[in-house]
């Protein structure tokens, strides 16, 4: 089937107007490249400097540990006190699950606020003697879920949490309690 010779000359011509257009805006490539950067860098945002790095640092911290301070009070520490862990008691497995749960949860924020605390010097000097002890409760949330020990375990959460909130207020950053939502919980962060 023949091309006509009108669709043939509108191609052409079309072919050429690109490549003309191309050529004419290339440049050199040192050019290209400047422009290309001077692009990448209008549209990332900017550094923050180092006095907002650090309140952000803080404001990461509070935040992370008053999470984690709030699901150690509200699942492990309240129904230890309250006898739940005890064997015999009702509803027993389903407080163990909800505090081991808990206590992953804080473990994961722990390590969070942990590193947000390294971005600010007091911080990072008040809360560097309790690194070791926030590594130990790695392997408590699943005593907590089997049941083994939950007295020990139970307390040493409350310790941990209440040392993080003093190393906190000395370090000019007071934290509360905030208790996480039931997705956040199971979601983990």
């Amino acid at each position: 089937m023949p091309v006509p010779i009108r669709r043939l000359f509108v191609a052409l011509t079309l072919c050429c107007a690109l490549l003309a257009g191309a050529t004419a805006c290339g440049g050199t490539t040192d050019e290209a490249t400047r422009d290309t950067a001077a692009v990448v860098a209008a549209a990332t945002p900017s550094p923050s400097t180092s006095a907002e790095h650090q309140k952000l640092a803080k404001t990461r911290f509070v935040a992370n540990a008053g999470l984690a301070a709030g699901a150690t009070y509200q699942w492990i520490v309240k129904p230890w006190k309250a006898g739940k862990f005890k064997k015999g008691a009702s509803g027993r497995r389903f407080a163990l699950v909800k505090a081991g749960l808990a206590g992953a949860f804080a473990y994961n924020r722990l390590k969070a606020a942990k590193k947000n605390a390294q971005g600010d010097p007091a911080l990072s000097k008040a809360l560097a003697p309790l690194t070791a002890g926030i590594d130990s409760l790695k392997d408590l949330p699943s005593k907590l879920r089997k049941g083994d020990s939950t007295d020990a375990t139970a307390n040493s959460f409350d310790d941990i949490i209440n040392k993080v909130k003093d190393a906190g207020k000395s370090a000019g950053a007071e934290v509360t309690d905030e208790v996480p939502s039931a997705g956040q919980l199971a979601g983990g962060s």
